[in-house]
């Protein structure tokens, strides 16, 4: 009698029901952790938004009076101005701190 050797089909549910269960123990995870580093490259962005903003204040002895004369100056944004990742946008106050409204 020939011994076959190979994975039977109750075998292959198991597997896949592991693996199963172990993408719904990731998965919200992976979703949670993609929220956070969406938040803290929002709040990077209002750090070094408010750095530029000192930055004006010490080059020029005024602070800016539109967040545009800071965020579209290719001196302190060579790149460009930053966007929020979460769909916000930036405002500056009448203490000359920017926030994000998301």
């Amino acid at each position: 009698m020939k011994n076959k050797r190979g994975i039977t089909l109750v075998e292959l549910l198991i597997v896949v029901m592991i693996l199963g269960a172990l993408a719904a123990i990731a998965l919200p995870r992976i979703t949670q952790s993609a929220s956070n580093a969406r938040q803290r490259a929002c709040d990077t962005n209002v750090s070094l938004i408010n750095s530029s903003i000192e930055m004006y204040f010490i080059d020029t002895g005024s602070y800016p009076a539109l967040l545009t004369n800071v965020t579209d100056n290719a001196t302190y944004f060579p790149d460009g101005a930053p966007s929020c990742p979460l769909g916000g946008t930036y405002s500056m106050n009448a203490n000359h701190r920017v926030t994000c409204n998301h």
